[in-house]
C-alpha cells in the first residue's frame, strides 16, 4: 500500500508546472520507499496442499523412527511406579512427623512424671510417721513404676532415630522419583528400566520398613554398619538413551585412574570417620539407655524403703537424687536426641557405600558403550561432593602425591 501510495505522489509530481515541481519532489522523497520483497505465495499454497494430501517432504518434520518410539505398557508400567513412590513419599513425610511427635510427648511425659515423684519424695522424707508419709511413699513409688515403664519402651523404639530414619526414607523416596521422571522424559525407556525402578522401589522399602513389631531395624546392634538402600547392582544391558556416544563413550585412562583415587578417598576418610562416629555414638546412646532405667529403678526402691529404721537416709537419697539424675539422662539422651545421630551417621557412611559401588561398577565394565557418559558421569561425582570438576581433578591429584598420608575428605558437604 505504501507503494502505491509512493508512486501516486511521483506521477502527479510530473504533471504539475515546474516552479511546483522542486518542493513536490522534496516531499516525495521524504515517504519511504518499500520495495517489494521476494515472499511468494505461491510457494505456499503449494506446501499447504503438500501438507494437505499428505506428500509432505520427510525432511522437514521431526517424526521419530520406530526404534524410538516408546513402549505404551513401559510407559504405563513407569507411570504406575511414579505413583507408587509418590505415595510413599507421603507415607513416610506422615509417620516420621508422627514418630518425631512420640519424642516430644513421650519425653515430656516421663521427665514430668519423674521429676513430680522425686518431689513426692522430698516431701515425704520431711513428714511424720504416718498415713500421710505412706500416701506420698506409695504415689512416688507408683510414678518411679510407671516412668520405668514407660523409658523402657521409649530407649527400646528409639523415636528420634525412628523419624530421621522416615526422613531419609522420603528423601530417597522423593529422589526415585525424579529419576523416573528423568527416565521416561529423555530417550526411550525399556522392560529394564521398569524392573530397575521396581527393584530399587523394593530395596527402599526393605531398608526403611513402616512397621514397627517384627519389621523394625535393629536399634543397638553390635557393630554399626553402613545404610544400604539399594538393589544389587546388575550387568548394564545397554547404554542410556544420553550422552554422547561417540568415541569411547567419555572414557579415557585419566578419568579412570581420577576416579578410582576418588574411591580410595571416599572408602579411607569419609566413610570410615563416619561409620568411627557411628561407633562412638552407639556406645554413648547404650550406656544412656541403661543408666536412664536404671537410675529410675533405683529410686523406685529408695521411695519404697523410706520411714525404714535402718535404712531411711539412703532411701531418701536415692528417692530423690535418682530421679532428679534420671531426668537429666533423659533429656541428654531423647532431647538430644542422640539415636538421630547415630542414624545420620549410618545414612551417611551408605551414602559414600553407593558412591564406591557406582564408580566400581563403571569401572569393571569393559566395554565403555555399556557404562554410563563418562563426562555425564564425572559430573554427578563432583556435584555429589559438593566439588567442581577442576577441584575433583585436585583432589585426586593430591591422593596421588600423598598417599597414605592424605587426610583431606572427599565430600564437602558432610
Amino acid at each position: 500500500m505504501a507503494t502505491l501510495q509512493a508512486s501516486s505522489v511521483l506521477f502527479s509530481s510530473s504533471s504539475r508546472p515546474s516552479c511546483c515541481q522542486r518542493g513536490v519532489t522534496r516531499a516525495a522523497l521524504s515517504i519511504p520507499i518499500v520495495r517489494p520483497t521476494s515472499f511468494s505465495t505461491r510457494g505456499l499454497v503449494e506446501e499447504l496442499e503438500l501438507m494437505r494430501s499428505g506428500d509432505y517432504p520427510s525432511f522437514s518434520t521431526t517424526t521419530k523412527s520406530p526404534s524410538t518410539i516408546a513402549d505404551p505398557m513401559v510407559l504405563a508400567k513407569l507411570y504406575a511406579l511414579m505413583e507408587a513412590v509418590a505415595d510413599r513419599v507421603e507415607m513416610h513425610k506422615n509417620i516420621g512427623e508422627q514418630r518425631n511427635n512420640w519424642n516430644s510427648l513421650l519425653l515430656t511425659s516421663i521427665n514430668t512424671i519423674t521429676l513430680a515423684a522425686a518431689t513426692m519424695a522430698g516431701i515425704a522424707a520431711t513428714s511424720v510417721a504416718g498415713s500421710p508419709l505412706t500416701a506420698l511413699k506409695l504415689a512416688s513409688t507408683l510414678m518411679y513404676l510407671g516412668a520405668l515403664g514407660m523409658l523402657v519402651i521409649m530407649n527400646k523404639i528409639q523415636p528420634s532415630q525412628l523419624a530421621e530414619e522416615q526422613r531419609n526414607a522420603a528423601r530417597l523416596f522423593q529422589q526415585l522419583h525424579g529419576e523416573i521422571q528423568t527416565t521416561i522424559a529423555i530417550g526411550s525407556p525399556t522392560t529394564s528400566d521398569v524392573k530397575e525402578a521396581m527393584d530399587k522401589v523394593l530395596a527402599l522399602d526393605q531398608a526403611y520398613p513402616l512397621p514397627l513389631i517384627g519389621k523394625m531395624l535393629e536399634k543397638f546392634p553390635s557393630k554399626v554398619e553402613s545404610a544400604v538402600w539399594w538393589p544389587q547392582r546388575r550387568q548394564r544391558s545397554q547404554v542410556k538413551g544420553f550422552g554422547r556416544k561417540i568415541g569411547n563413550n567419555g572414557w579415557n585412562a585419566n578419568l579412570e585412574e581420577e576416579l578410582k583415587e576418588v574411591v580410595g578417598v571416599l572408602r579411607k576418610n569419609d566413610k570410615a570417620d563416619y561409620l568411627r562416629l557411628g561407633e562412638k555414638a552407639l556406645k554413648l546412646n547404650k550406656a544412656l539407655a541403661i543408666s536412664g532405667p536404671l537410675l529410675t529403678d533405683l529410686a523406685a526402691v529408695g521411695t519404697a524403703l523410706m520411714g525404714s529404721p535402718s535404712h531411711g537416709s539412703w532411701a531418701v537419697v536415692l528417692g530423690v537424687v535418682g530421679g532428679a539424675l534420671a531426668s537429666v539422662v533423659n533429656m541428654f539422651q531423647h532431647g538430644g536426641q542422640v539415636g538421630m545421630v547415630l542414624e545420620m551417621y549410618r545414612s551417611n557412611a551408605g551414602f559414600f557405600k553407593f558412591m564406591e559401588e557406582s564408580i566400581e561398577a563403571n569401572l569393571r565394565e569393559r566395554d565403555v558403550e555399556r557404562r554410563e557418559n563418562g563426562e555425564l558421569f564425572e559430573m554427578k561425582v563432583a556435584l555429589q561432593l559438593g566439588r567442581s570438576l577442576s577441584e575433583l581433578k585436585d583432589l585426586a591429584d593430591s591422593s596421588i602425591r600423598e598417599g597414605n598420608d592424605f587426610e583431606e575428605f572427599g565430600s564437602k558437604l558432610f
